[in-house]
Parts: structure tokens; C-alpha cells; sequence
């Protein structure tokens, strides 16, 4: 695990750059700030300066674990937990799955927050304990443990909303390529695009399903597919961007025209969908990771409202969808 001063020494800043930046001082420019906290992600970097762990110290660190494949998804959400943190006296400590063992337990830390689909439910519902409350990003846990909380983004209405404006504008043979199969986004996502379907009469082709795993590549490989059996929709439906993007470059290697020949859209509002000029559904990352912070915080004052916390989310229209 890298020291504080390699972090410094690869982002070429000083250390009580690295310092501010970890702290959520707001003196450092946002290209530096988002370049110091990649590094660190990169790096497994864990934001521990005090090597002794007294209790005073466990009480004012919070555990913040993420899959580490798509890090540019995750500086937003880290930025909106590191403020709430900081605004409360809280330290912010950031580790993958690689390393969750050694810090999702009660005598490093106060609690964490997980956006990390490779646990399982259960291994959250053996962590979670009144001394290490959990909020969950990703999953909605259905037991009586009273120490979870889920903080998520609300999927179907605004899938719904888009599929209906998709199904207004005219198209009726429609693609969908699915993320993680078991993740509740894509199961929400699929959910709404398939009941929106049915209600406007439009029969969905299974051979339309298309499975990938949320990386960019899959979607390329998804695509490639379509043009190999020169069978595809009119317009596909992505569970999220970077899959959305992968396909359109397939797309447009072959000289398929994105919008001409085919739609595409996708699902988070990444830097990549704006360049790519993809339609999406923007999710406030920030925002849910602000929100995330704060029910955690609630959960160990000892409020024990465990109900769903639902971040809405809005439509994005660009150039891949014809008009």
C-alpha cells in the first residue's frame, strides 16, 4: 500500500496537497484534486496518518469500498462523501475488495459505505453490526438487520420515462444490452424497458438481448456481434454508458451511422457519453455520495430508519438517437 508521500511523488504535487485534498479543503483546483484521488484508487492508497489506531481515531474514520474497473465513475461519489464527511470530523478512508478484509470491521473503523457488487449479501450482513453500520450503494438487502441502510439510484421511472419517449418518437424494434445479470440496476433497468414494451403493444425479440458486464468492451463485442449476423434494432438500450460507447465505436468502424442506422442509448452521464454525444440518463453522483455519507452518520447516531433512500435521476438528449 503506497505512503503518502509516493502519492505525492506520482501526482508530482506536494504532500500537504495530497493532505488537503484527503481532508476536503477546498484550496486545491478540481484537475489536481480529481488526479490525486485516481492516483490513490490506483494505488489502493488508504487515507491513514496516524499509525496508531486509538479509539478516539476508529470513531472518526468511515470505510468507503468500490470496484476498481471503472474509476472515473467513482471520483463524483467520492468527492460527495469526502465533503459530508469532512463538514462532520470524519476521515475518509478509500480501499477495492482487494483489501476490504483488513478495514470493514469495528476495531479499524465507525462504519462504511459500499459500491462494490463482487460482495455478497451476505458477507455485509456478517459485517454489519450496531458498532459498524453499512450503507449499501448498489443493493437493497432484505433481512431484519438493522445496521444496513441502501442508498440507490431510483432505475425504473426514469427508464420508463425514456423507453415511452423512445417508443413516441417511432421506433418499435428495440435492443437492450444488460449489464451483471444478479446486479439490481440492471434487473430494475431491464424491468422497465421490458414493462414499458408491453404496455405500448410492442412484442421484445430475446434475440435482442444482448449481455455484457458493464465495461466498454463488451458493448464493442455486443455490437460486433450485430454486424456479424447483419441483424440489429433500431435502437438499443444500454444499461450503462461505457457498454453504450463500445458499441458505437463497433458501430461506427463498420460504417454504421450512429444515429442514421441505428440509436443507441445509455445510462450514468459519463465524460465519455458527453464526448461521445450519447443520449443517457444522468445519475447526481455527487449528490448520492453526499446522501450515502449522511445516512451513514445517521446510522451511527443511532437512527434506525432503515427505509430506502431512492436518488432520482433525468434524461440527457444527444446526437445518438434520431429525432
Amino acid at each position: 500500500m503506497s505512503s503518502l508521500k509516493e502519492i505525492a511523488q506520482l501526482t508530482g504535487v506536494s504532500i500537504s496537497t495530497v493532505s488537503n485534498v484527503l481532508n476536503g479543503r477546498k484550496n486545491v483546483s478540481q484537475e489536481t484534486r480529481d488526479r490525486i484521488l485516481r492516483c490513490c484508487e490506483e494505488q489502493g492508497y488508504v487515507h491513514d496518518a496516524s499509525p496508531k489506531k486509538t479509539k478516539s481515531e476508529r470513531d472518526k474514520r468511515i470505510v468507503f469500498i468500490f470496484s476498481d474497473f471503472d474509476r472515473e465513475f467513482y471520483l463524483k461519489i467520492i468527492e460527495g462523501v469526502s465533503t459530508c464527511l469532512n463538514e462532520n470530523g470524519y476521515d475518509l478512508i478509500i480501499c477495492t475488495n482487494k483489501s476490504s478484509d483488513n478495514f470493514l470491521k469495528s476495531s479499524f473503523a465507525r462504519g462504511t459505505i459500499s459500491l462494490d457488487g463482487s460482495l455478497s449479501d451476505e458477507y455485509f450482513k456478517a459485517v454489519a453490526k450496531p458498532e459498524f453500520p453499512v450503507v449499501l450503494m448498489d443493493r437493497v438487502l432484505e433481512n431484519d438487520n438493522k445496521n444496513t441502510k441502501s442508498v440507490v439510484v431510483d432505475n425504473y421511472p426514469v427508464m420508463r420515462q425514456l423507453v415511452q419517449s423512445l417508443v413516441d418518437r417511432g421506433f418499435q424494434r428495440f435492443g437492450f444490452l444488460g449489464g451483471l445479470g444478479t446486479s439490481l440496476d440492471n434487473k430494475e433497468r431491464f424491468s422497465a424497458f421490458a414493462d414499458t414494451l408491453q404496455e405500448n403493444g410492442i412484442a421484445f425479440d430475446q434475440s435482442y438481448y444482448y449481455h455484457g458486464n458493464y465495461r466498454e468492451k463488451s458493448g464493442y463485442q455486443a455490437a460486433k456481434l450485430m454486424i456479424l449476423s447483419n441483424d440489429y434494432p433500431e435502437v438499443l438500450v444500454c444499461a450503462n454508458d461505457n457498454m453504450a460507447v463500445g458499441a458505437m465505436k463497433a458501430f461506427e468502424e463498420h460504417q454504421i451511422s450512429v444515429p442514421g442506422n441505428i440509436s443507441i442509448t445509455g445510462f450514468d452521464d459519463s465524460d465519455a457519453a458527453a464526448l461521445a454525444g450519447l443520449t443517457t440518463i444522468k445519475i447526481p453522483r455527487y449528490e448520492s455520495g453526499f446522501l450515502a455519507a449522511k445516512e451513514l452518520l445517521e446510522l451511527i447516531k443511532g437512527n434506525m430508519n432503515r427505509e430506502t433512500v431512492k436518488i432520482g435521476a433525468s434524461i440527457i438528449w444527444r446526437q445518438s438517437v434520431r429525432t
